[in-house]
């Protein structure tokens, strides 16, 4: 018994390797991307910024239906109209992610009038902007329903029908901020990182049940509304992205099954020194790159 233990110990890190040296070469092949034609996609925070644009990113690519979930009216019948003028059918109901008796009615009502949705895309979020002892309680709270919370509802309300299926796909739109948190937007930070927890812990339990996936996307800071403000100490060298970008590069993970997608691909460096890097060295580089100061100008979505 001694023995095996010892032989399973010894191949253990040369199996990782082995998974190491893997997953690098199939990541240099072309990898076969599914089509999206029978998909019917549902976006929360879909009337605008990156919602907006991976709505009209998924019917461009061919889904069969797009569904928008928001709390704005007049934004979410604007996305909806311009989509359906693509030739894409296109439905939106107003739903506030926050409030899990909504998310799981307008759930039953998406079913009943539209169809089953086979990619749900967690997209909505909402961001504070200011230091801990700045903030409001009840935004603090609002930022953690909406941008943590809110995906655990419309996750169970959708999820289990992807299962019986045995087809589906869970998206969400997170942030490299969850990883590499700056100052003046600890909510949001705080949020994004218990975001990102959920979707490691779903990917994974998710391993054994198929034809059911998940994608987690990381951008750097995106140029919309949402951060309207906030700057960058030297944007020519850390130029915000743009929303379609995100939108493109997402829809294509999805497409490819990819689990982890960080945008742009330089973030992947960000994440590897800061596992080794001591907390002197990061604070220096984060007062040298100016994250100490950039939610200074923040202004928010108006």
């Amino acid at each position: 018994m001694e023995l095996k233990s010892a032989c399973r110990m010894f191949l253990f890190p040369v199996q990782m390797l082995y998974y190491i040296v893997r997953a690098s070469l199939f990541s240099l092949l072309p990898s076969r991307r599914k089509e999206l034609t029978k998909e019917v996609v549902l976006i929360t925070g879909g009337g605008r910024g990156i919602g907006r644009h991976l709505a009209k990113e998924f019917a461009k690519q061919g889904a069969r239906k797009v569904i928008l979930w928001g709390r704005t009216e007049k934004c979410l019948k604007e996305t909806a109209e311009e989509i359906s003028l693509s030739g894409t059918e296109c439905h939106y109901f107003l739903c506030d992610v926050a409030n899990r008796e909504e998310v799981y009615k307008q759930a039953k009502v998406v079913r009943e009038k539209v169809g089953d949705v086979t990619i749900l895309v967690n997209n909505a979020a909402v961001v504070h902007g200011k230091s801990l002892m700045d903030s409001d309680d009840d935004a603090l709270l609002k930022s953690q329903h909406i941008n943590t919370m809110g995906q655990f509802w419309t996750t169970k309300a959708f999820l289990p029908r992807m299962l019986e299926l045995q087809h589906g796909h869970v998206v969400c739109i997170n942030s490299i901020l969850s990883q590499s948190p700056i100052p003046g937007a600890i909510d949001y930070c705080t949020s994004k990182a218990s975001s990102l927890a959920f979707m490691e812990s779903l990917t994974l339990g998710l391993l054994d049940c198929p034809g059911v996936s998940c994608t987690t996307v990381l951008p750097f800071h995106t140029n919309t509304e949402m951060f309207q403000g906030m700057r960058v100490r030297f944007p020519q060298l850390f130029p915000p992205l743009k929303p379609e970008v995100v939108a493109q590069r997402t829809v294509d993970a999805v497409r490819a099954d990819k689990a982890f997608l960080y945008l742009p691909w330089t973030m992947h460096a960000l994440v590897i020194l800061k596992s080794f890097m001591p907390q002197v060295a990061l604070e220096e580089i984060h007062k040298f790159s100016g994250s100490y100061t950039c939610m200074n100008t923040f202004k928010g979505r108006t």
